[in-house]
């Protein structure tokens, strides 16, 4: 399985690299991966499909054909 990747802007990186090394981090992606691991660790364990398409409409992502 090849390693996803994600791009971030260059000031975002800058921060994630000073913030990895007072950290103690070996690198700057150990450190995103310790973050992400956390976080996720608070989200809940499923999300139904209902919830997913409530939380959609409410962003205004879902319109099914109203007339905007």
């Amino acid at each position: 399985m090849s390693q996803p990747t994600i791009e971030l802007d260059e000031n975002l990186w800058l921060r994630v690299v000073k913030l990895a090394e007072l950290q103690g981090c070996s690198s700057p992606q150990q450190f995103i991966a310790e973050v992400l691991e956390r976080e996720l660790a608070k989200a809940p364990a499923t999300v139904s499909d209902q919830e997913v398409t409530r939380k959609m409409e409410e962003l205004g992502y879902l319109d099914y054909g109203r007339d905007i």
